[in-house]
């Protein structure tokens, strides 16, 4: 952008929600099950932002807008150096928005994939900046439950950054979690062993599994168990007792004996906070204050001349995408025209309702104007709305199901991978 076009920067009303109108869409950069992603730039301010989008219509079809509600509240509460945190989340009649820090060194997998040979100073690094975002979701209550390469983001400089809470959940003091889920390569014993048995369920432990398995994928190239997600899940309950892990001869004492308290298969024993990993011999000469504050040089830097992502995803949105999100605004008027001429009764009336209702409760976010409340503020709502849910899904008989609820599991599915 030239000088002029700075000096011609919209203004918006402070007092307006921040909307899509807001923001200049750039390319496509990624996909997954819950949306799409786009870089797009806030034209008042010109910075720089990761937009994820997510189909209303779709969401309630597939069952996943209570999950993506959770990701919202939980998102709305939290703020960390080391996660990829959200600024603004609003909507309009076709999708939900989400808003979120933007970091273009590209995903660990997406490296992996690039056959990035990671040094053992730059899984080192990682295993520090997670361990921190780790222990700051702990103090929250929280529980990411899909630690893996997918969802670890570098910036520019290296530094890794935790992403993508659709399947986290909040446990309050002395409860436990539940549901099957998680990427199953990357799910810890305990979570297979709770769905299969029926045990007191399990915490925040399964999450610093998850660390230890991306570790040694990350250095190795491949992960500790060869595990798919046709593996059934009673057979996995007997693999972690009949299998051990074979570590590289070549990797250091003390990273071994690192990534083995991190692999514990029971939760008792396992590395599972940052004071445990401050203690480790082969943590021992880091400055924890030099890695909060990004002072630590990262062992791997992204190259700045690239896009470090899939380059199909630009071509999918523009050239097969039903509804490509640089038309939203011509197809939103040409829908509402449409709609003012129709008779309001619908030949989809329980669809419109759960659309409807999406709408009521969406929450709107501005991370700017919104002071940071507690936490368990985000437990009790979610707790509310699981009732207004669970009311309207007993409203009527239908092949729609908005929420897959249940009260024994806290998250409807396993992802898998």
């Amino acid at each position: 952008m030239g000088a002029n076009s700075s000096s011609k920067r919209p203004v918006f009303d402070e007092k307006e929600d921040v909307n899509f109108d807001h923001f200049q869409i750039l390319r496509a950069i990624g996909k997954g099950s819950f949306g799409k992603v786009c870089i797009v730039q806030k034209r008042d301010t010109e910075k720089m932002y990761a937009m994820k989008y997510m189909n209303k219509q779709q969401c309630i079809e597939r069952d996943e807008v209570r999950n993506v509600f959770r990701e919202l509240e939980i998102l709305q509460e939290i703020e960390h150096v080391f996660l990829v945190n959200l600024w603004y989340s609003f909507q309009d009649e076709e999708d939900m928005f989400m808003v979120v820090d933007l970091l273009l060194g590209g995903d660990l997998r997406y490296h992996l994939q690039q056959n990035v040979q990671f040094s053992e100073d730059a899984v080192r690094l990682y295993l520090c900046e997670m361990a921190l975002a780790l222990d700051y979701l702990r103090s929250q209550h929280i529980i990411h439950r899909d630690v893996k390469p997918d969802n670890i983001l570098l910036d520019e400089h290296g530094h890794a950054h935790l992403t993508d809470f659709n399947i986290a959940t909040i446990i309050k003091d002395g409860e436990r979690a539940t549901a099957l889920a998680g990427t199953k390569p990357y799910m810890a014993p305990e979570i297979f062993q709770s769905f299969v048995s029926g045990s007191t369920g399990y915490a925040f432990e399964v999450d610093w599994w998850s660390l230890g398995v991306t570790a040694f994928e990350v250095l190795r190239g491949w992960r500790p168990y060869d595990i798919h997600a046709s593996n059934s899940v009673e057979s996995l309950t007997q693999l972690f007792s009949t299998v051990s892990v074979q570590y590289s001869p070549a990797w250091p004492k003390d990273l071994v004996s690192l990534l083995r308290k991190l692999l514990t298969v029971n939760p008792e024993h396992r590395f599972s906070s940052l004071s445990d990993m401050q203690i480790s011999p082969y943590l021992a000469d880091i400055n924890w204050d030099a890695v909060y504050e990004k002072k630590m040089e990262p062992g791997f830097v992204p190259n700045k001349g690239r896009l470090h992502c899939d380059p199909t995803f630009e071509l999918e949105e523009m050239i097969l995408e039903s509804r490509p999100l640089h038309k939203k605004k011509k197809r939103l008027a040409k829908n509402r025209s449409r709609d003012n001429s129709k008779d309001s009764q619908s030949e989809n009336d329980y669809l419109q309702e759960c659309l409807d209702a999406v709408q009521q409760e969406f929450m709107i976010f501005n991370r700017e104007k919104h002071p940071q409340p507690l936490l368990e503020s985000a437990a009790v709502h979610m707790d509310e709305t699981n009732v207004f849910w669970r009311k309207l899904q007993g409203s009527n008989e239908t092949k729609f199901v908005l929420f897959g609820y249940s009260e024994k599991m806290d998250a409807p599915t396993a992802k898998h991978g």
